[in-house]
């Protein structure tokens, strides 16, 4: 499914390489948009890829290589943020938690560390905020999970962090698997906080809270 053409895989690098990121309406319906300007960015930075939206394995380790991520973290939060990026362009979907069938934000999430590491998550953003340990802003690491308050509560989303200030999640219906960045005035305002999962056998065996719904708690 991986397997892409160097066409794209050139497309794909160009694309991270030059910085650009595409910006996402804002989750909640409170917040102001400008249409025109979230269409334009949107159109101009949509990652190319396959019908499912994956992307080379190759392509996005000379990307992290490029910008020293790959000799700055460990083996496995390189593996963890290439496999997250292969997921670009991958729809959203309330409930999703695969490629076939779509992501949501905390599905996004679990399956990654699943298919990556092995690591079973709690499948609600909030109950994953529970996970690891809790991390400061400025001390961020590729794979970390960065979580905002999209809902008016709490923990109501979440992403993966993967280096120079930016993180990779699964935005809201009618969108796709993105790259955003955590100073972006909508996100940064939404901040709730990091988990650095990986190190942390206590995720293995991690379960939502009976209290919690087990679905994402992307829902609109």
């Amino acid at each position: 499914m991986r397997v892409k053409s160097l066409f794209a895989s050139a497309l794909l690098a160009g694309w991270i390489a030059c910085g650009a990121v595409a910006r996402a309406e804002p989750p909640d319906a409170a917040a102001s948009v400008d249409t025109a300007a979230t269409t334009a960015t949107t159109a101009s930075s949509t990652p190319p890829g396959t019908a499912d939206g994956t992307h080379g394995e190759a392509s996005l380790r000379n990307w992290l290589a490029r910008n020293g991520l790959i000799h700055r973290v460990s083996v496995r939060a390189s593996d963890l943020v290439v496999n997250a990026l292969s997921f670009l362009g991958v729809r959203y979907r309330y409930g999703g938690d695969s490629a076939r069938t779509g992501f949501d934000c905390s599905g996004f999430v679990q399956h990654v560390y699943q298919v990556t590491l092995g690591l079973v998550l709690p499948r609600n953003a909030a109950s994953q905020s529970r996970v690891g340990e809790k991390v400061p802003e400025s001390q961020l690491r590729p794979g970390d999970l960065v979580f905002f308050n999209t809902l008016r509560r709490a923990f109501s989303h979440v992403g993966i962090y993967i280096g120079n200030g930016e993180f990779i999640h699964s935005p809201r219906p009618g969108q796709s698997v993105r790259i955003e960045s955590l100073d972006a005035p909508y996100w940064a305002r939404r901040f709730d906080g990091a988990r650095r999962i990986l190190g942390h056998d206590s995720a293995l065996f991690a379960q939502d809270d009976a209290a919690l719904p087990t679905t994402s708690d992307d829902s609109r």
